[in-house]
């Protein structure tokens, strides 16, 4: 009876989570099916027509071809490369201190930190083109980047699993003759590898849908990321929706591709913890 009970548990248990995959993958099925049909087929009828008849890849070449796909493309690729590893260096050496060090309002700076998180971006975004703007890096990819390096959410995970460090293991690195440069990337980063990936995927697809804040502080067109090239193909389309999911779903490859990259360091990492 328990085994029956177990069984029927763990059918009930896949079956929701199917149900979910279903849920969440269904937009994404309507995105790529109405990429694929051709200018004959209706895209808002309902119940939708799930299958293309016949599919045809005529979109994604117009899609490619009515903006310069490629620079937008590309620009993007320089913005997360050049904020990416930024943005984890400051994390990492804004935790460690805020977790390992003990000093005069530590815990004080801390909650500044988070208090951070609270606020909508749209208040930050005024003295962010201020700071720029006196830098004199408006219109240039490092004033896109600068703001995005410093983040209180990475902070505050980093944060969180440097002080889950034991201290025995901290004190034996430091009478090995360990700095705290050293401890840092011998002993800490190498715990906190799962962290490092869940923050190398939450903040590659906040770069890469970044909106508001390249449309601000760029004039030049040929800086633009994906996100707003998106919006001009939108522009330029019109109702061609067809066009526009083409050019979205080439807009999500690298994203997935990065995420798949990086998942299998949050399971090794994972898969260590539960052997440890």
């Amino acid at each position: 009876m328990y085994r029956i009970r177990r069984t029927l548990r763990s059918l009930l248990t896949y079956v929701l989570l199917c149900a979910i995959a279903v849920l969440f993958m269904a937009p994404f099925a309507l995105l790529l099916s109405t990429a694929l049909k051709s200018s004959g087929q209706d895209v808002f009828g309902f119940p939708p027509q799930w299958i293309p008849r016949p599919p045809v890849l005529t979109w994604f070449g117009e899609a490619w071809s009515t903006i310069p796909f490629a620079r937008y493309l590309l620009n993007s690729v320089i913005y997360e490369i050049g904020i990416i590893p930024a943005y984890l260096v400051v994390s990492a050496l804004t935790a460690y201190p805020l977790a390992v060090m003990r000093f005069r309002g530590r815990t004080v700076l801390f909650y500044l930190f988070l208090a951070t998180m609270f606020m909508p971006a749209e208040v930050l975004l005024i003295p962010r083109f201020m700071v720029v703007s006196q830098l004199g890096l408006n219109d240039t990819y490092v004033g896109v980047m600068l703001p995005a390096i410093l983040s209180a959410i990475g902070i505050f995970l980093l944060r969180q699993t440097f002080a889950a460090v034991p201290r025995e293991l901290l004190d034996a690195a430091a009478i090995d003759g360990c700095g705290h440069l050293r401890v840092l990337w011998h002993v800490m980063v190498p715990v906190a590898r799962p962290t490092f990936a869940v923050l190398s995927i939450l903040g590659f697809i906040s770069v890469w849908n970044s909106f508001i804040w390249p449309l601000v502080v760029l004039n030049d067109t040929d800086k633009y990321p994906i996100v707003l090239g998106l919006a001009f193909l939108s522009g330029i389309a019109g109702n061609d929706v067809r066009g526009l999911a083409a050019g979205t779903i080439i807009s999500i490859i690298p994203i997935t591709v990065f995420f798949l990259l990086m998942q299998r360091h949050i399971l090794d990492g994972m898969s260590g913890a539960v052997k440890g």
